[in-house]
């Protein structure tokens, strides 16, 4: 141990730093901040290449060359796809709030979040996205200007992706690389096999079937692609989604033939992960299969890719190959189901802090 010298005691007295003048440090609040993946803040033209041109700029998502990428995403991806995307949000957007449901349902999320943790008087909860608004560095600053000395961050994509979990993560270290009094981080990490998650997926399966006027004879866990050689580079999302299903299934009591696996989303012309969403549902439609229902366990709330994706392109698809009855299953969203799964993961990851 290293004692003060008389020296150094007798010009720490002359600089007026006494011991008991000091004010005793106390501990700051902790802020929890959802971190969703995003949403442009309009259907229209402009807000449609803003959102996509930061979401297609990401190298996480992209891992092209930008020497390569770059010409092709400004010279015809973002001169075409920002229409089209936009007409695809319009059919979904919330007109009542003026915003897309992911934002809606992310917000909710945070709010009744807040509530449930009403005990912990020290904890702020707030919420952001990785792409758009509210941006990830301003809900950083904003827990830090209420005095958060330490932020729980939670990535809402049960299953790890570089291109999801990664760069929500990356982003936010970006942020706090401008703050000069940063505060500690910790990150709650994939849920993809945790039992308050599968139990609540399957109730949730159990309580949507139990209200349709037919009985599926295949239900499609759907989880969004990624390309197949992100996946041979060691990405684990893969066998996340495939573990995820093999719960399920186990807790649902269904074999291999009810329950099945399949990716959506994809873009570009490279391999993605396989089977492929649209390809299976014609499939299983052109096979004689006549009723089937699909859930997308990867996403936490309910978004473009789930409710146009699969509750208007994939339904159609099924139906022009001679399928008759389509059903889609919510997402969690801030269901009791799906708030007991984001309750129970952060009160967990607290721990040391509370």
């Amino acid at each position: 141990m290293m004692l003060a010298s008389p020296t150094d005691a007798r010009t720490a007295k002359a600089a007026g730093l006494q011991p008991s003048d000091a004010a005793p440090v106390r501990p700051g609040k902790i802020g929890i901040m959802l971190v969703n993946l995003g949403t442009p803040d309009g259907t229209g033209f402009k807000p449609m290449w803003r959102y996509l041109r930061e979401f297609l700029s990401d190298p996480r998502v992209i891992e092209l060359n930008k020497a390569i990428w770059y010409p092709i995403l400004y010279g015809l991806v973002l001169t075409t796809r920002p229409k089209k995307s936009g007409a695809n949000y319009a059919r979904i957007w919330n007109r009542e709030m003026n915003e897309s449901p992911l934002r809606t349902f992310t917000r909710a999320q945070g709010q009744k979040l807040a509530t449930a943790l009403a005990d912990l008087p020290d904890v702020v909860v707030d919420w952001a996205m990785r792409y758009g608004n509210p941006s990830t560095a301003s809900v950083a600053q904003r827990l830090v200007d209420q005095g958060c000395d330490r932020i729980l961050t939670f990535p809402l994509y049960p299953q790890y992706s570089a291109t999801t979990t990664a760069t929500a993560n990356d982003q936010l270290f970006r942020a706090l690389m401008k703050i000069r009094r940063a505060p500690a981080i910790r990150s709650v990490p994939p849920y993809y096999d945790e039992p308050v998650y599968i139990e609540a997926l399957a109730r949730s399966i159990e309580q949507h079937i139990a209200t349709l006027d037919f009985v599926p004879e295949v239900v499609i866990t759907s989880y969004h692609g990624i390309p197949k050689p992100y996946s041979d580079k060691g990405d684990p999302y893969q066998a996340h989604c495939l573990e995820t299903t093999r719960l399920l299934r186990a807790r649902l009591g269904w074999d291999e033939k009810k329950l099945i696996t399949t990716f959506q989303s994809r873009f570009g012309a490279q391999e993605w992960l396989q089977p492929y969403t649209d390809v299976t549902v014609e499939k299983l439609a052109k096979d004689g299969i006549k009723s089937i229902a699909v859930v997308n366990p990867g996403f936490s709330v309910d978004c473009i890719e789930t409710l146009d994706e699969i509750g208007r392109e994939a339904a159609e698809t099924f139906h022009h190959a001679g399928g008759r009855n389509f059903a889609h299953i919510p997402c969690l969203n801030d269901s009791a189901e799906g708030m007991a799964v984001v309750e129970a993961l952060v009160r967990r990851e607290l721990s040391g802090w509370v």
